[in-house]
């Protein structure tokens, strides 16, 4: 996760977790891209393959796996996977043999999806947050996402490296390490960040080593990881998506979601993912919908008459770059029949990081620890205090460049009948939504409202920590509100990328406008691996 601007945000298969090799060269990787016939392959298109007997489920995996072979710890070395799946292409020959008897078990039938570490898989793989002191855990049961995944036909394809435990270790770490995956690097220039914490699954699926991807999100860990890597991400409403079997940060914020390089088949997999979980009671709102139907939402002509908001107090301003993106955005979405209200500031906005912080805090203990409590006898930590003494005693593997001061600040909290806690979770909620996103939706009758995403990647610093200027994503990750990011261009190389913030339960709008935006402009592109940005090129 991210907040306050710093970080708190047939082919050989074998069952490994990759280690780090040398790099090759540049030339070398971009050679290996353009002899790859899947890049940018999309969900529909696999689909057809399959049926009309171009490619089965087998063929599909394969080259995938080849793929991440050959450029995540080789070639450019993107450190983007954390393991790859044993059964993988059992899995696939399986799905090969129900399509030949006719039956296809749903709309990802033979699909390769990489999913984040933080989310539980009871096969041969583990579940680690990136973490060492979960090394060698493998969980009882599936998450229900992944249930979800297997019962839909996907190909569990391996698990993606992250920041480890979420982004929530430390005030200044460095997104995209772990302890047990090393550092991802960004495809679109090496020496850049992939932003976190859903580092490996942004810059996987931007890299074509899936289809399409899973990851996680707090406060930005999807959306800013997204726009890092020209990709679709979307932040689902709190509750759409089930968050039991996955290693937590915070209930009151914590929601899994798609990471794709179409709008369409993000909201393929968000269709998927999303239904009412008994494990997860925020899935049992009322206020949900009964369906997840989003098909209609993807209307070329679906921006045409929509009032679409510009949040512009503490959204624009910190960045030339991405305010000259954003600006073309805008002015090509009135082109295309939106009606554009500006400005339309969300109420509130600064006004709740502190106590943002300290819900966090409360609840990570709280819920950690019950993740934790309920491993088995053979896992290393049953407590955020076993982990904290692990990093401490592991600490040159586990702390080389920065601590873990969110831990420890962490642990020394109380439970969440605290009077500190309960106060900060309401002030929350009333200024986020009531009198945030809701208050400047109700008052100018928008549909949306529109921000830039975030800077350009920023360069990768290990010494340091990150060094981002200015984000968008904590008023709807505050309010459990849903938000899309769609690719809007590029700076020097460096994706940047455009965010739909909507009202609960807003996903098939908010997908509509990013549809119709995406249809009009097409700014996604495929990575070539530079070793680092070209400043010739604004």
């Amino acid at each position: 996760m991210r907040i306050h601007g710093a970080t708190v945000l047939g082919t050989v298969l074998v069952a490994i977790v990759l280690t780090a090799s040398s790099c090759r060269t540049e030339t070398s990787a971009q050679q290996t891209t353009a002899a790859f016939d899947l890049e940018e392959a999309t969900i529909r298109a696999l689909i057809q393959d399959q049926q009309a007997g171009r490619r089965t489920a087998r063929q599909i995996a394969s080259a995938y796996i080849a793929r991440i072979q050959a450029l995540d710890r080789n070639g450019p070395a993107l450190h983007a996977t954390i393991e790859l799946n044993p059964d993988a292409l059992t899995i696939a020959d399986s799905l090969d043999a129900d399509r030949s008897a006719g039956r296809v078990r749903g709309p990802l039938h033979g699909i390769p999806v990489l999913i984040k570490d933080n989310i539980d898989t009871a096969d041969h793989m583990t579940t680690t947050a990136g973490s060492l002191a979960l090394e060698g855990s493998i969980a009882a049961r599936d998450a229900f996402i992944v249930e979800r995944l297997r019962a839909a036909g996907a190909v569990i394809l391996g698990k993606t490296n992250m920041s480890e435990w979420a982004n929530f270790r430390s005030t200044h770490s460095t997104s995209g390490w772990s302890g047990r995956g090393g550092l991802v690097r960004n495809p679109y220039a090496l020496d850049r960040n992939p932003c976190g914490s859903s580092s490996g699954t942004g810059a996987a699926i931007a890299a074509n080593f899936a289809t399409i991807g899973i990851g996680t999100e707090t406060d930005g860990s999807i959306i800013c990881p997204s726009a890092a890597t020209s990709l679709v991400g979307i932040k689902p409403t709190l509750g759409l998506v089930s968050r039991s079997g996955i290693i937590p940060i915070a209930h009151s914020q914590d929601t899994a979601g798609p990471m794709a390089r179409t709008v369409e088949d993000a909201a393929t997999l968000l269709g998927v993912l999303s239904a009412a979980d008994p494990r997860d009671a925020a899935t049992a709102s009322a206020s949900r919908p009964e369906t997840t139907r989003l098909e209609s939402s993807l209307n070329a002509d679906g921006l045409r008459g929509a009032r679409i908001g510009v949040a512009r107090t503490k959204f624009f301003g910190y960045n030339d770059v991405a305010d000259r993106i954003a600006e073309g955005a805008i002015e090509r979405m009135k082109a295309l029949g939106a009606v554009i209200v500006d400005p339309a500031d969300i109420p509130n906005v600064g006004a709740y990081d502190d106590s943002e912080l300290a819900v966090l805090l409360y609840e990570f203990k709280t819920d950690l620890n019950a993740y934790l409590g309920a491993l088995g006898p053979g896992a290393k930590v049953h407590s955020l205090a076993d982990v904290i003494a692990f990093n401490e005693a592991s600490r040159d593997r586990e702390m080389p460049f920065f601590g873990q001061e969110l831990m420890l600040q962490a642990q020394k909290k109380g439970s969440l009948t605290e009077k500190e806690y309960k106060d900060a979770l309401a002030k929350d909620l009333k200024l986020s939504r009531k009198e945030g996103i809701d208050a400047v939706m109700d008052r100018l009758h928008l549909d949306a409202i529109v921000v830039p995403t975030g800077t350009p990647p920023w360069t990768t610093d290990l010494i340091n920590g990150d060094h981002s200027v200015g984000s968008s994503t904590t008023p709807a990750a505050v309010a459990g509100y849903p938000s899309i990011t769609v690719p809007a261009g590029f700076a020097y190389g460096q994706p940047v990328g455009i965010s739909f913030i909507g009202r609960a339960w807003s996903e098939a709008t908010l997908i509509k406008f990013a549809y119709a935006y995406e249809q009009a402009t097409r700014h996604r592109r495929a990575p070539t691996f530079p070793a680092t940005a070209d400043l010739t090129k604004p």
